[in-house]
């Protein structure tokens, strides 16, 4: 795991560019604290950062060259079937210098070209630089686990692992504001093109990409995969071999992903999907490290009785981060410091915590990410399915809204909480499917956020709404809903979030569940395997129910917050009066101060609703804005 940069020059003013290559890569020393490199040829140059996973040696250090000195390659990321395939290429008689996958990699390009990316398991984002046509060949992964940015202009084409990468070699840094709108109204920024700043994109997941350094500036993309639909149904297995299939599939990609050259453990939060994960390498790996986080100040979010209960079945070697809300304010100076582009989902700060305890014991940890969007865990997900169903019980919740409107409702206690749900389940009830996704995905409605920013052009950004729901049909197949949450929510909040904050601290994090092998085979079965009335991610819990205890498989599903709403009334009173001050606002001209205040207002009140996700959507991008673009 790494962090990767270079850039391709058209002209001379483009190559201007590219003499910023050294900072650029300082920048992400945090992705890979182990060794750092540079290559240049010419109008191309590539950097490096290493975290040593695989062959430690130098032998394995990047960029790196093939035998026959053509193609010069960054990686970021695994490839864990890289042994077989090294088998394969040795039969054809490629000799090998290191033992690292980066060669096995770059090697197997040299004989198969943009085609020996259907025969990776791994997770990644690389480029590689053919010397003999001066062109670039970029390429991510199947799912968007590791992140791969670029700018992109008539003189040059600039990647990076981050958005501060591209930052640091000069780049014109004018906001997008319709990207700005998909921030308030997610708290996160989607990635299936734009990125914040003008000129700058998200390399598409399972896409590749050829620049060629021509008069023309000749570029070209391609996609390599995607998700695969429900086949047909007498293809389909009986539930009961579909269980089978998928205990043999998820524990083939444990063992595959507990390959490393240094310590490995994993993520345990006592949730069913780590606790899954965990056991299944636990019979693979006697006293593995186990490793999750909890809140001494803050009984309602925490989680560590159920993880330890996991750990002490399963005879882990467990180790439980209790965190005060000290500690957890004083991790956000680390937090701010470190985020390249606006990411506002507060449980980052836990899992930036997480990450850098974790990683004074291990340097690699698996997880449970993934599972909610393949199996349909999520509350929305039963809720979509309840109005889908009609009910005389749905019936009432929606007509109910008027009640709920008056009631207090917050994220702060469950009954908030669930006042909070009903609410949004009334409004929901209401729309179309494809608009009911959209603003549950959301925290803020497009009234809202066309009320907030000041420009009288903004509209909302009717693309990605059209890109990201337009696979849902009015009450279709809900397997519909879990691709639309495996490419908005998972790519763009999910794995973002583990990425960057493992990424800051050092660690690498690799999510099972994302082995193409299990969610190719799961994304085909039909919803009713995985959801039905009251009962969520129900073939993952029958299939492995033997391994855990049964109280972990019983309780309901808890969400990882930290206490956002207690530290606006006090210890960070003082942050957002700088921030949102109405000084402040109107120098910036981004957001209306009357509109800042009402959200304010709202939140202080004891009816806050989203609010305070809201004022933290706002902090986090003040924060941002601050640093990289005033």
């Amino acid at each position: 795991m790494c962090g990767i940069t270079g850039g391709i020059a058209f002209n001379e003013k483009g190559k201007k560019y590219l003499d910023k290559i050294d900072d650029a890569v300082k920048t992400l020393a945090h992705r890979g604290p182990d060794g750092k490199g540079t290559f240049r040829d010419g109008n191309v140059v590539l950097g490096h950062t290493r975290l040593a996973v695989i062959d430690t040696s130098s032998a394995a250090s990047q960029p790196f060259t093939s035998a026959d000195g053509r193609y010069t390659i960054v990686l970021n990321g695994e490839i864990f079937n890289y042994k077989e395939l090294r088998k394969e290429l040795e039969a054809k008689g490629v000799k090998f210098r290191s033992q690292s996958d980066t060669e096995v990699l770059v090697e197997l390009y040299a004989k198969e070209k943009e085609s020996c990316l259907a025969m990776l398991n791994g997770f990644f984002a690389f480029v590689i630089y053919d010397k003999t046509t001066e062109s670039l060949f970029m390429a991510r992964d199947r799912f968007g686990e590791k992140p791969l940015l670029y700018y992109f202009d008539t003189d040059v084409l600039l990647f990076g692992s981050e958005m501060k990468a591209l930052l640091a070699y000069g780049i014109p840094k004018t906001i997008s504001l319709n990207i700005v709108a998909d921030y308030l109204h997610l708290n996160y920024l989607p990635q299936y093109s734009d990125a914040i700043i003008e000129q700058t994109y998200f390399h598409k997941k399972g896409v590749y990409s050829i620049v060629q350094n021509n008069e023309s500036s000749y570029a070209k993309s391609q996609r390599w995969y995607g998700l695969p639909q429900e086949p047909e149904k007498y293809l389909i297995p009986t539930y009961d071999d579909a269980k089978k299939e998928l205990k043999v599939l998820l524990e083939n990609a444990v063992e595959k992903r507990l390959i490393s050259d240094v310590p490995l453990g994993t993520f345990l939060s006592g949730g069913i999907d780590s606790s899954i994960i965990t056991a299944l390498a636990a019979k693979h790996k006697k006293n593995i490290d186990t490793f999750s986080i909890g809140f001494a100040d803050e009984p309602y979010f925490d989680e560590t009785k159920y993880a330890s209960q996991v750990a002490k079945h399963l005879g882990t070697n467990h180790h439980v981060f209790s965190l005060t809300n000290k500690e957890l304010l004083e991790s956000m100076n680390h937090f701010f410091e470190n985020i390249d582009e606006p990411f506002a989902d507060s449980s980052a700060l836990a899992v930036n915590i997480l990450s850098r305890e974790t990683k004074k014991h291990v340097t690699v940890a698996l997880s449970g990410d993934g599972a909610d969007e393949l199996f349909a865990g999520y509350n929305k997900h039963e809720a979509e399915l309840r109005i889908r169903m009609n009910s005389f019980k749905n019936s009432f919740i929606a007509t109910g809204k008027p009640l709920w409107n008056i009631l207090p409702a917050s994220r702060n206690s469950s009954m908030g909480n669930k006042v909070r749900q009903l609410r949004k389940f009334a409004v929901g009830s209401k729309l179309s499917s494809t608009d009911r996704y959209w603003n549950w995905a959301g925290i803020a409605s497009e009234k809202e956020i066309e009320q907030l920013l000041v420009s009288g052009e903004f509209y909302v950004n009717e693309k990605n709404k059209k890109i990201y729901t337009g696979g849902i049909s009015e009450n279709g197949n809900f397997n519909e809903v879990l691709r639309a949450d495996m490419e908005l929510v998972l790519e763009g909040d999910m794995l973002t979030k583990v990425d960057r904050m493992s990424m800051m601290n050092g660690l690498e994090v690799r999510p099972p569940f994302l082995d193409h092998d299990v969610v190719d085979y799961v994304m085909q079965l039909p919803s009713s395997y995985k959801i039905e009335a009251n009962s969520r991610k129900k073939i993952l819990k029958e299939a492995f129910e033997g391994l855990l205890p049964a109280e972990i498989f019983s309780r309901k599903k808890q969400g990882f917050e930290v206490p956002l709403h207690k530290w606006f009334k006090g210890e960070l009173r003082g942050m957002i009066d700088e921030l949102l001050s109405e000084k402040f606002l109107k120098e910036q001209n981004i957001f209306h101060p009357e509109e800042v205040k009402k959200i304010r207002a709202q939140m202080n009140s004891g009816n806050s609703g989203d609010s305070v996700a809201r004022v933290w959507g706002l902090i986090v991008f003040q924060k941002w804005w601050i640093k990289n673009i005033k």
